[in-house]
């Protein structure tokens, strides 16, 4: 929509609409749906169901790392994992309290423990551990079970990552979360001084447009004598 209001032209909210069914149908048939499908032709073979369901987990992994492995080739995908590369990058600076220019940020490494990427090898991670309690039911149950599981899988992952932030010093969190920063040698890719420039100006506006919101909510939260004359105010501040 940004893109196209330079042009006069705004995305409908059908369009939306759409745009978003296909794309979540599209990851949840390729990275859910598609490794049940082909473990089917294994269960014949295999006994344990705890076994078949570690062997649909281990397709399903293949197939993520596989995918983000071969989007990489796109010169247009290349890029953006540059402009990921700078956001980590600029990001740590700030983390770190170091002054947001160029030089400062260009010391930091492109992988950051709590990167989209992270979450989503923990949400394939994670699958693995939920789906295999749940036995080998008909077809049709079993599909159905991979699409309605998925919000609490995603849930679960994003309090494992936010977990493993609160706790990154600690020695086996690291060992832990070692893959992830290690995948994002896929998903990451050395900026340029222009990208970084970009990250910096992304990361000043959105701490000018958090400061503003904190501003606001401090006003807001002000209770004058004239409007509760006989009691103290009960605001606490700005939330976190």
């Amino acid at each position: 929509n940004v893109q196209l209001e330079e042009e006069g032209q705004e995305l409908s909210g059908w369009s939306l609409a759409l745009m978003l069914t296909v794309s979540l149908s599209f990851a949840v048939g390729l990275f859910f749906l598609l490794p049940l499908l082909l473990v089917q032709f294994l269960d014949r073979y295999v006994e344990s169901d705890i076994i078949s369901n570690m062997i649909e987990g281990g397709i399903r992994l293949t197939v993520f790392l596989a995918y983000i492995w071969g989007v990489g080739f796109i010169p247009d995908i290349r890029r953006v994992f540059a402009y990921h590369g700078a956001e980590h990058m600029t990001v740590k600076a700030h983390e770190a309290k170091d002054p947001l220019d160029v030089a400062h940020v260009r010391k930091y490494s492109t992988a950051h423990p709590r990167c989209g990427t992270a979450f989503l090898l923990v949400v394939m991670v994670v699958s693995i551990l939920v789906f295999i309690w749940l036995g080998r039911p008909p077809l049709p149950w079993r599909i159905l079970s991979r699409v309605v599981l998925i919000p609490l899988i995603a849930g679960l992952a994003y309090e494992i990552i936010r977990l493993s932030a609160r706790y990154q010093g600690n020695p086996l969190v690291r060992i832990i979360t070692a893959p992830s920063l290690m995948l994002q040698m896929l998903t990451t890719r050395q900026p340029d001084d222009d990208q970084i420039e970009v990250a910096i100006h992304a990361m000043d506006t959105a701490l000018a447009a958090d400061e503003a919101e904190e501003a606001g909510k401090g006003i807001s939260n002000v209770v004058t004598p004239a409007e509760t004359p006989h009691e103290p105010s009960s605001s606490n501040g700005p939330s976190e």
